[in-house]
């Protein structure tokens, strides 16, 4: 496989050496990434334009590059196809959080050796009722409630494969059988799952203990019905610079009080008034980044909550992180009006 650093070229080089290393790769673009830092792109029009224009061979190619490219960063990485559709071009670098190159999308499908390969571990609880998607949930469980030609779960671990997650864990209980039918039919998915099975309900953290003497490096938890568009490579840096032993993937969440609010003086008359009112707080997705010995120090068999496991180790003065991603990069699938709105989005598209 193509590496990423093979697009790479040095904006100090010449014209003559660019084309070269264009028939080298096959493709028709070049980045000019010094360190890996996006500053500029060069395709093959770019440079017979310049010639054309007069400039020479021998002129360093950031003379001919284009210094305001089309990119997207990992949080929008979903929107890559549509972007290169609507702006017909071939290739698409998608940037981290410091403006990196950590992949490239092309039109053409290539695939390159992208820096986002980290292999880290996954859980995903999925033993619930599911009680939030019924009706829906009375018939299916909600790892397998269909968000357009896919499982929510399966999309769910799409998004950690394409960061080189390739060890995946499932907890089930409810209507697990049919869950394991699903996913042991034959398929090319990149990665290996094992299931572990809950025995009676154990709640969105005691299911974790079932993990012990699987899991021995840090690892994804998440839950079966959280999507999220982020940077799970940055995330995984963050965790570990911070020294954090759980680190809680959050998203920003802007609500206005469609009302005037009132506010109470100490002996009951009007202290203030506010009208419509905007609040802006993080809030938990259900993702996060564990430390292995959370496993091991779990009570086996007690039914129990992740954010308990959570409040536990704050009491004792464990570091609790926070990675904080925008409320457009989180879609909460658990919720009926949400699975129903994008639902109603991907028919849309289709029927473009």
């Amino acid at each position: 496989m193509i590496r990423l650093e093979d697009f790479f070229i040095d904006g100090n080089q010449s014209i003559l050496d660019a084309m070269e290393s264009l028939s080298v790769t096959g493709q028709r673009i070049m980045f000019i990434a010094p360190g890996g830092i996006l500053t500029a792109v060069l395709t093959d029009g770019d440079l017979r334009k310049y010639l054309t224009k007069g400039g020479s061979l021998n002129d360093p190619v950031f003379k001919a590059a284009n210094h305001n490219p089309i990119t997207l960063t990992v949080e929008e990485r979903s929107r890559a196809k549509e972007v290169l559709t609507e702006r017909q071009i071939d290739a698409l670098p998608i940037l981290d959080r410091s403006g990196r190159i950590v992949d490239i999308v092309f039109a053409n499908g290539l695939e390159v050796l992208s820096s986002m390969e980290n292999g880290i571990p996954v859980v995903i609880n999925a033993g619930g009722l599911g009680t939030r998607l019924q009706p829906y949930t009375n018939i299916l469980p909600k790892p397998l409630i269909p968000v357009g030609d896919k499982p929510i779960c399966e999309l769910i671990m799409d998004r950690f494969a394409d960061f080189g997650s390739r060890e995946f864990y499932m907890i089930v209980n409810f209507k697990k059988n049919m869950i394991r039918s699903y996913f042991s039919e034959e398929s090319d998915r990149p990665y290996q799952l094992d299931f572990v099975e809950e025995h009676e309900f154990l709640g969105t953290g005691g299911g974790l203990c079932l993990l012990k003497g699987l899991i021995h490096d840090t690892f994804y938890f998440s839950n079966c019905d959280t999507l999220l568009d982020m940077d799970f490579g940055d995330a995984y840096r963050q965790h570990k610079e911070d020294g954090s032993i759980i680190t809680m993937i959050c998203a920003s969440k802007h609500v206005t009080v469609p009302y005037g609010v009132i506010e109470l003086a100490p002996d009951g008359s009007v202290g203030g008034m506010r009208e419509k009112p905007e609040f802006t707080y993080l809030t938990n997705t259900g993702v996060y980044i564990v430390e292995p010995r959370v496993v091991d120090e779990i009570e086996d068999g007690k039914f129990q909550g992740f954010p308990d496991i959570i409040q536990k180790y704050k009491d004792l003065g464990e570091r609790i992180g926070v990675y904080s991603i925008s409320e457009d990069s989180w879609i909460d699938i658990g919720q009926l009006e949400e699975l129903q709105r994008i639902q109603e989005k991907i028919n849309s598209k289709a029927q473009v």
